[in-house]
């Protein structure tokens, strides 16, 4: 069995090849946008495979993220941008920098001692300091995602809830500024209340240690195996969910509910 080093160069190999005159058509039109595309498609699928606990999905998505890295790397190295080892030689140099806890003799006791001496160390290697406490959380993040983070580093502050029944308590505050704006049919007041209500809710996620974003995956699975229920439902019955009325449609959903439809 080929060792792991030579499996990544077997990789790197097959990129080239496919960059190359006389390779692939599609590879060589891609640009590193296409790729950022395909990078985001390929992570939600890895994440899929982690909460489906699936190690051969797993395993095939694992694949096609380094691929899809190796590949864009590929792309700025035929730039003269950096390469795969001038890549690999400064986070390996990182990592060994930020935990010197590990690899010297400095002294910690905690994860929090770990986390404020990474800071620092940043610091020290040049990076920009902080303006803004929340400062590098990135903005392209989705949004329940970036709204837990930017919570969660302004609680580090004490810019925070005492407990999730106060979050409870702005949540409902929410919900009554969104009717009243919607009773003034003001529509672009009522965006902001409705943005305002998520990022209450991600808050109170946030205090009950429930990572928001999971937690409505899972609820997309449940709404849409709820659904095919329904659909599964009424072919049987000779209809489509468009012949059928609401309330058909309510009970049967109230029966998957009870049925816990798979």
């Amino acid at each position: 069995m080929k060792k792991t080093g030579q499996l990544f160069i077997d990789m790197i190999a097959i990129i080239r090849r496919l960059r190359s005159p006389g390779g692939c058509p599609w590879d060589q039109k891609q640009t590193p946008q296409d790729v950022k595309a395909y990078l985001i498609e390929e992570l939600y699928e890895l994440l899929e495979g982690i909460d489906a606990d699936d190690p051969a999905l797993l395993q095939e998505e694992v694949g096609d993220i380094l691929f899809m890295i190796a590949f864009l790397v590929n792309l700025y190295e035929e730039k003269n941008v950096f390469t795969m080892a001038d890549a690999l030689a400064q986070v390996t140099a990182k990592m060994v920098h930020r935990h010197p806890h590990v690899f010297g003799d400095t002294q910690v006791s905690s994860a929090d001692d770990v986390k404020a001496n990474w800071q620092t160390l940043k610091e020290k290697e040049g990076k920009k300091p902080k303006t803004s406490h929340l400062d590098g959380i990135p903005g392209n993040l989705p949004g329940l995602s970036r709204s837990w983070f930017l919570t969660a580093k302004a609680a580090e502050v004490g810019f925070d809830w005492a407990g999730p029944r106060d979050v409870i308590r702005k949540v409902r505050e929410e919900i009554d500024e969104l009717e009243a704006a919607l009773e003034r049919g003001t529509m672009a007041e009522a965006a902001a209340e409705t943005g305002d209500l998520l990022f209450s809710i991600v808050n109170l996620a946030r205090h009950l240690r429930i990572e928001p974003e999971q937690a409505l995956r899972t609820t997309n699975d449940r709404f849409m195996r709820r659904f095919a229920y329904i659909e599964q439902a009424l072919l049987k019955q000779g209809k489509s969910v468009k012949e059928a009325t609401l309330e058909e449609m309510d009970l049967l959903w109230e029966e998957a509910k009870r049925k816990k439809a798979p």
